[in-house]
Formats: C-alpha cells, structure tokens, sequence
C-alpha cells in the first residue's frame, strides 16, 4: 500500500497521485510538486489515502511543499505572460502559413517551458516556427496537437442542454461514444441532436448506457410474442428506464401497457421468437 494525494492541474483534468512527503495535506488544499515537465502548481483534491501498488505509477512523485500566496501570485503572472505567447505564437503561426489553430498556451510554473496547444487536420511541419518562438521566448518550447474534444474541454461553452460542458467542468478523461448508445436509447440519429460542440457524439449518451443495457437484457424484443395476463401478444413498445412494455394482444388490435414488475408477478414473462 501507499500513501497518496490526488492532484489535479486544471479544473477538470485528470487527477495525479503524488507522495505527500510527510507535509499534512488537506482536501483542495495548493500544493507545489514535482513532475515529468518539471515543477507546477495543482490542488489537492483527495486529501492522503492509501492506495494498491496497482493503482500507481512507480515511481511516485513527491510534494514539495504547501503554496503559499507567492506561488499564486506566480501563477497568475504566468497566465497574463500565456495571454501574451498566444498572441506572439498565432502572428508567427500566420506569417510561417501554418494549416493548424492554435487553442491555448501554457507556462509550466518554474517558466522551464511554455506549451502550445493547436488542432490540425493531419501532421504540421512546425520546426521553423519552434526556432522562431524559442529564439523570443529563450525557453523550451513545446508544440501539442490535440484533438477537438480536448479543444472543447479547453474552451469551455454551453451544450444543447443548456449546461456548461461536461468535458470543461467535471469530466476527467473521455470515454469512447458510440452510436450503438444512441440507438439503445431510441434518440434520433441526426447528427445535429446527438453531437457536441466538437462535433463527436456527445459525452452524456454514455451516462445512462449501461442501464438501457440492463434493461435490454430484461426485457423481450420488438416483435417478440410473450405471454400476458390476458393472453398471447406481440411487443410494439418498449420504455426501456421504466420497464415498460407495449403489447398488441392475438385475436384482435387492442395493445396494453403492462410493467416488467407485473408481468413477473403474474409469471408471463416467457417469449418466443416471431417467424
């Protein structure tokens, strides 16, 4: 077992776990640590708890210490300082006619590295333009392609529904989407009412997958004959969160609604395959 705290860089990243270091850490406190790209600034969102070796990447990184109001004066000295390499970047990215976007820019917080963050449709020659930036910056410069999800998760905005975007709030990682999901769920399949502001199928369609999953397990399928309390029918309706279903009963065109829970009690729920 080890002892961790669960790190987060940006509002709704991935959470890291680092080794406390024996400093007392709470929940949401700031703390400064050590990483791959160097020193950088992120908030304790899981106070010290023990963790499998499974659950680690080995071997952890520590704290180093607890933020204090210095370190967040830096970090706010480096947004203003990123507000201003985008600007620098975007009239170097025009000038070399570059096919890429750029999204956003990024300074570590030791300022050992500045991140550049861009969409593209395929690979993008960008070495003149790395040269060009490191000769202003005098610092390691590094070019990030990303895909439009994380586009969105950077920018942030609001979704049909109204929200802000799940991706830019509380989702940490992506999780794969597909259409099989949007079926399962009797939406339409129109591009326009099942895709996000990227473009992709929407993150929400996974949230209730695995209950219409369950449900399509416990129930029969359209077209299927099962017997009912009032005899032999065919499903033509199925609401799949409700457990309800639609059946048109043999003999004549009545159809009735009749509740899983109900056809279980009754012990009619055995089916059979339409021809």
């Amino acid at each position: 077992m080890y002892e961790v705290v669960g790190v987060r860089f940006k509002k709704a990243g991935k959470i890291y776990y680092f080794d406390p270091n024996g400093l007392d850490i709470t929940d949401n406190e700031y703390v400064i640590v050590e990483t791959v790209r160097g020193v950088e600034f992120g908030k304790a969102v899981l106070g010290k708890k023990k963790v499998e070796e499974n659950d680690v990447v080995l071997p952890l990184k520590k704290v180093l210490r607890i933020a204090d109001p210095k370190d967040r004066l830096i970090v706010e000295e480096n947004k203003k300082a990123a507000t201003e390499a985008f600007d620098v970047c975007f009239s170097k990215v025009n000038d070399h006619g570059l096919d890429m976007k750029l999204v956003d820019v990024e300074y570590t917080f030791d300022r050992n590295k500045i991140i550049f963050y861009f969409t593209a449709d395929g690979r993008v020659d960008f070495r003149e333009l790395v040269k060009d930036l490191a000769s202003i910056f005098r610092t390691r410069i590094e070019l990030r392609q990303i895909g439009v999800r994380d586009e969105a998760k950077l920018l942030g905005g609001i979704g049909p529904c109204g929200r802000m975007l799940c991706c830019s709030t509380f989702l940490g990682d992506f999780e794969p989407v597909s259409i099989k999901m949007a079926k399962d769920q009797n939406l339409s399949l129109n591009p326009s009412k099942i895709s996000g502001l990227c473009g992709r199928l929407m993150c929400c369609l996974k949230y209730e997958n695995d209950e219409y999953e369950s449900a399509k397990e416990q129930l029969p399928d359209l077209d299927e004959v099962i017997q009912t309390p009032n005899g032999a029918g065919r499903v033509v309706g199925l609401n799949l969160l409700e457990r309800v279903l639609q059946v048109e009963l043999s003999g004549n065109d009545r159809v009735v609604e009749y509740s899983l829970d109900e056809l279980m009690q009754e012990g009619a729920v055995s089916t059979q395959a339409t021809d």
